[in-house]
C-alpha cells in the first residue's frame, strides 16, 4: 500500500471530532517544474482526504547553490522532478489561514518519488514564496467535455496546468514555448487523453513539452 493511501486509511479511523478540526496532515508529494526564471511545485492530488486539494506554489530553496543547480537542470530538461516533504498540514497553504506555512524540509527526486525516481542527496528547505492556486476538490462524479488550463510563469518560461474540475480527471502540466495569450483558456477534452496540441493552440504557443500527466490518482 502506498504511503499516501496509508495516510488516508489512518485518517478514516480518527473520531469525528478530530476530523472536524479541518486538518489535512500528511506527506504531500509535489511535482516540481520551472527553470531559470523561477521554481514551482504542484501538489499531487487525489479525491480523498488529506490530499483533496489542488495546490500550486512558487518557491525557492534556502540553499543558494542547490537552488541554482535545480533551476539550471529544469531549464535544460523538462522531465518530471518531484519532492517528498516532511508531513505538514496542507490547509496551512490556503490563503487566509491563521498559521500559514512558510517553509518545510523535503527530499528531491529526479522522476516520481513513489515510482522509481532517483533520490538526490540530503534534504532541502523549501521556502514558500507565493501560493498561486489553492482549490478544494469535489469528489462527486462529474463529466465535462472541456477543461480550463491556467498559464503561470514569467519571462521566457511559461507553464500550463489543468484545473481539476471533474471526476475522473487528470493532472497535467506542460511547458509552452512563446505563448501569445496569458491567463486561462478553455480546451476541448478527449476522455482521459492528454490534450497537448489543443492546449498549445488555445494559448497560441509555438511549441510544447510535456512535464507531467497523471490519471490513476484522480479516478
Amino acid at each position: 500500500m502506498r504511503r499516501r493511501d496509508i495516510a488516508f486509511a489512518c485518517a478514516a479511523l480518527l473520531p469525528l471530532a478530530a476530523r472536524a478540526s479541518e486538518s489535512a496532515m500528511g506527506s504531500h508529494g509535489m511535482a516540481v517544474f520551472g527553470g531559470r526564471e523561477g521554481l514551482y511545485a504542484s501538489h499531487l492530488p487525489m479525491f480523498h482526504a488529506p490530499h483533496d486539494s489542488q495546490v500550486v506554489l512558487r518557491f525557492h530553496l534556502a540553499n543558494a547553490a542547490a537552488e541554482k543547480a535545480l533551476r539550471e537542470t529544469l531549464a535544460r530538461d523538462t522531465r518530471l522532478w518531484t519532492f517528498d516533504p516532511e508531513p505538514f498540514d496542507l490547509l496551512r497553504l490556503q490563503p487566509g489561514h491563521a498559521q500559514p506555512l512558510a517553509d518545510f524540509k523535503a527530499r528531491f527526486f529526479e522522476g516520481h518519488f513513489e515510482r522509481g525516481g532517483r533520490a538526490q542527496p540530503g534534504e532541502q528547505r523549501v521556502v514558500v514564496d507565493e501560493v498561486l492556486l489553492f482549490r478544494r476538490l469535489d469528489p462527486s462524479p462529474r463529466e465535462a467535455a472541456t477543461g480550463r488550463y491556467r498559464l503561470i510563469g514569467r519571462g521566457a518560461e511559461w507553464f500550463a496546468l489543468k484545473m481539476i474540475d471533474r471526476r475522473p480527471d487528470f493532472d497535467h502540466i506542460l511547458r509552452l514555448d512563446a505563448p501569445a495569450l496569458r491567463g486561462e483558456a478553455e480546451v476541448a477534452l478527449l476522455g482521459l487523453s492528454p490534450p497537448g496540441a489543443a492546449v498549445q493552440r488555445a494559448f497560441r504557443a509555438r511549441g510544447r513539452r510535456e512535464i507531467h500527466f497523471e490519471t490513476e490518482d484522480l479516478r
